[in-house]
């Protein structure tokens, strides 16, 4: 679902006052969410502004607590069998869409089949794979219904089937990918679903307002299970690129919640705000993407003198001013299931920077690129403060190895279908860790999938493709000694960073800014602050 969307700032200032006035006596969570989602399907979406709005409106067989650890949501309680393979959930009684129809364990059997189908196009299917049949599903295969790993004996009883033991599986079903859907309103509109006039929800909240590129609005669900416990009454999330013009709405009292803001404004709200800027590390990291089916970005030498001539060290505290710490790896550090795995860290990042460029430069003389005869590339990046502040200094780096850059910004959902498209040559990315494991990175560097005819790189971005890569990454999901599959993991993340799949800049930081009238806020390793545990006092 997309949105051409045209606003002065007043008439962006009227839509959100008409949005705001709507609940004098309600209690009205008003957040600035971002970029306008691209889509508010749960197997179509793809970034954390779209996460925010879907995990308020759906719920799965397990949700998040306000660590983001995972607790019972549909389901009140499951089993899981002694060698690790078969999961079997129990939902709880009463539980239905808004339109009045219950939840049915067939809800969830229809929503893994049409989110490995071929035909969803699913970017995030792979993330469900260690479901029995999921991944031949996704390649065009036929697995029978029979065969299938997901399956309902009973309308409450859901049995999912894996094909290896997967220490991280009840994480990986927070994920919005392991959502039910309402079959009964799919099979009626098809992908028109989540249209607001026929859109139902499972979780605390429903969507009742979408003004394209204003603000989407949702109500507490009077039929959650636990709705005596939501204390919001309304949420209004906000689109919202601009980070500067955001701060100073929040400053006037238009916002309660910020989920980011520009870098050089994180020590003023430290120093002059007390308690209310929440800048904490969690797993996550910032990169950018080389596109490896165009020349010269397929020479592994080409890419490594970019990595090399980017200053990692001064982004963090002097580009951003927020002290991120640099990146040179795939996997954060602290990620579960990586014990003994020492963080990647390449030979020449203790080099000092001067060399670091001089060994740069002289790999791009070597390809005939110099500063009078540069290799002119476009890097894009969606558009945001903090974003171009990055993209300005590394072409600048750039520019000492014989290389110009272009740069091009647009809004989020044009820019990541650029990436999806191959249609750029460098491009900004960004991953927040869906579970703590290292698979859930190291994935993202796993070749892609026939479907069709063409190739589903997924969130492959930069289309990096080794066999090897891939036989580790495969290998490691089927073993189920934890340490040897740290092991296997590591050699993977090893394999892939000495061939520059992709170029890690740095660790996320957390930029969030709450009003000292909201509790239940909690940090946690994957800033994920789904609305039902929060309060709002006036």
């Amino acid at each position: 679902m997309k949105f051409t969307r045209i606003f002065t700032a007043t008439a962006a200032a009227g839509v959100m006052a008409l949005a705001m006035s709507s609940a004098a006596h309600a209690v009205t969570l008003n957040m600035m969410n971002g970029s306008e989602p691209g889509s508010i399907d749960p197997q179509k979406a793809s970034g954390d502004w779209e996460n925010r709005i879907i995990g308020d409106y759906l719920e799965g067989l397990v949700a998040e607590d306000t660590k983001a650890d995972a607790i019972p949501g549909q389901a009140e309680s499951w089993d899981i069998s002694d060698d690790g393979l078969t999961y079997t959930f129990h939902l709880r009684d009463g539980i239905k869409w808004t339109d009045g129809q219950p939840v049915l364990a067939s809800d969830f059997v229809f929503a893994f089949k049409r989110l490995f189908d071929p035909a969803t196009a699913s970017d995030y299917a792979y993330l469900q794979y260690p479901i029995k049949g999921g991944s031949e599903i996704a390649e065009g295969q036929t697995v029978t219904d029979a065969d299938f790993g997901v399956q309902a004996p009973d309308d409450k009883t859901v049995v999912i089937t894996l094909e290896g033991p997967t220490p991280f599986f009840l994480q990986a079903l927070t994920h919005y990918t392991a959502y039910p859907l309402p079959e009964h309103v799919l099979k009626e509109f098809g992908d028109d679903w989540t249209n607001v006039e026929h859109i139902v929800a499972n979780g605390p909240f429903k969507i009742t307002e979408w003004v394209p590129g204003s603000y989407i609005k949702s109500v507490k669900n009077a039929d959650y299970y636990d709705a005596a416990n939501v204390k919001i009454d309304e949420v209004n999330y906000f689109v919202q690129d601009d980070l500067a013009a955001a701060f100073n709405r929040y400053r006037a009292g238009e916002y309660d919640i910020l989920t980011d803001l520009p870098g050089d404004l994180q020590q003023s709200v430290t120093d002059t705000m007390p308690g209310e800027g929440h800048f904490t590390p969690f797993l996550g990291i910032y990169y950018y993407v080389i596109n490896q089916e165009k020349k010269p970005f397929d020479d592994v030498e080409v890419r490594k003198a970019l990595s090399m001539a980017i200053n990692r060290d001064v982004i963090g505290p002097d580009v951003l001013g927020t002290g991120e710490l640099p990146a040179y790896g795939w996997v954060p550090e602290g990620t579960a299931n990586y014990e003994g795995v020492a963080p990647y860290v390449p030979e020449w990042a203790s080099l000092p920077y001067e060399e670091k460029v001089k060994q740069a430069a002289a790999i791009m003389a070597a390809k005939g690129y110099t500063p009078e005869n540069p290799l002119t590339l476009q890097l894009k990046y969606n558009t945001n403060d903090n974003h171009q502040r990055v993209a300005v200094a590394i072409a600048s780096m750039w520019e000492q190895i014989g290389v110009k850059a272009e740069l091009f910004n647009s809004e989020t959902a044009v820019h990541y279908d650029a990436l999806r498209a191959g249609d750029y040559d460098v491009g900004r990315a960004g991953w927040l860790l869906d579970y703590s494991d290292p698979s859930n990175t190291l994935d993202l560097l796993a070749t892609g999938v026939m479907q069709g005819g063409a190739m589903n790189w997924g969130n492959n971005y930069g289309r990096y493709s080794n066999p090897d890569y891939d036989a580790l990454v495969k290998q490691a999901a089927a073993e189920p000694d934890l340490a040897k599959r740290a092991t296997l993991l590591g050699q993977a993340e090893k394999l892939g960073m000495d061939e520059f799949a992709a170029l890690p800049i740095y660790w996320y930081i957390s930029a969030n800014v709450v009003k000292p009238t909201i509790t239940g806020f909690e940090d946690n390793a994957k800033d994920i602050h789904r609305t039902r545990w929060l309060a709002k006092s006036e």
